[in-house]
């Protein structure tokens, strides 16, 4: 298949943006994806080695990648058929759209790759954007949307199979999603449930740490099962209450992901969990991560969010009281072994 005839910006050199940058150049013309970051000097050590050593070590970046630091030049260099890709972390995402809408001369097909909640006021991403486009849009209307789905920035800055899910409001913004990345070694699927996508990777997340907890008390496979199947009636519950469709949650970013970041090696939010079963303070764990582990930053805020709702989920709010030093992780076993049985529904 010939190279597709556009043009990607990705802001956020991390590993999940990097990672996606050397996806698209792998398809796309020489120049045609742009990688921004604000650091110089970062830049100039992925230019010099090929790599992205701070974030994405041992994985060689294709050649035809170009690299950005002026922000407004890597935004208007695109044009209203081109995609513009947010890979920053949630709590990145509001600054970051923030200054893309101030410097947008024309409309954007915008996606984000974050998943989570805003921790102050449980928004969702795509709440988020519409929060700060009503401040910053200027009367231009952008297409947006969320890409998420099971996946370590590793394995896809290698080229290994993974299968992903665009969803948005617009048909159009889907297409050029599945353009720009949809080759190769990916799939990327279409959803309109922005939703259901965006909340079943946020409460993944959370239920990862507690499937680590599970894992690193050694409670055996059936208390993960256990965690796992019932997390996920946590997260259908949510999301129908939300607006959402609860059937999102049996695809990709919802049992997909869940299983993925619960039981995979890779997995952040997983080390979490075993850790704190070892017994280490949550400020260990995250000054020895290194990257961000982002169901420690949104459990409170799913929480939150469950209670406005009237929706209950015990396991999720006993992950806010471990992670808010409330609650050891084996006396949060405890209390949730012992609630009165209920009928499974």
């Amino acid at each position: 298949m010939s190279p597709q005839i556009m043009k990607v910006t990705l802001l956020g050199a991390g590993a999940w943006g990097t990672a996606m940058a050397a996806q698209a150049t792998r398809h796309l013309n020489e120049g045609d994806v742009c990688l921004w970051s604000r650091s110089q000097q970062q830049l100039q050590d992925i230019q010099k080695s090929g790599e992205n050593r701070e974030y994405l070590s041992g994985i060689q970046l294709p050649e035809g990648l170009k690299l950005e630091s002026d922000f407004a030049a890597a935004i208007k260099r695109l044009s209203s058929d081109d995609l513009l890709v947010i890979a920053t972390p949630m709590s990145g995402l509001s600054e970051t759209i923030a200054q893309v809408l101030k410097a947008a001369e024309h409309p954007l097909n915008i996606i984000w790759l974050c998943k989570g909640l805003e921790p102050d006021t449980a928004l969702l991403p795509h709440q988020v954007v519409e929060r700060e486009s009503k401040i910053h849009s200027h009367g231009i209307t952008h297409s947006y949307g969320a890409l998420s789905g099971p996946s370590f920035a590793r394995e896809v800055g290698a080229g290994m199979p993974c299968a992903l899910t665009v969803a948005s409001k617009s048909a159009k913004l889907c297409e050029v999603v599945q353009a720009a990345f949809h080759h190769g070694n990916m799939r990327v699927y279409s959803s309109d449930d922005l939703v259901g996508v965006e909340l079943g990777g946020a409460i993944k997340n959370v239920l990862a740490i507690a499937a680590g907890i599970g894992d690193g008390l050694d409670l055996g496979l059936n208390a993960r099962a256990a965690v796992l199947t019932r997390g996920l009636a946590e997260m259908m519950r949510l999301v129908k209450a939300a607006g959402g469709k609860s059937e999102t949650c049996m695809g990709l970013t919802g049992v997909g992901d869940l299983i993925l970041t619960a039981t995979g090696d890779l997995s952040r939010n997983r080390r979490v969990g075993l850790e704190l079963a070892a017994g280490k303070s949550l400020s260990e764990i995250l000054a020895s991560l290194g990257h961000v582990a982002e169901g420690v930053l949104c459990a409170q805020a799913v929480g939150d969010l469950a209670k406005r709702l009237d929706v209950e989920m015990p396991i999720t709010a006993m992950m806010g009281e471990v992670l808010s030093g409330k609650l050891r992780p084996h006396d949060a076993v405890k209390k949730l072994m012992g609630r009165d049985p209920k009928i499974e529904s």
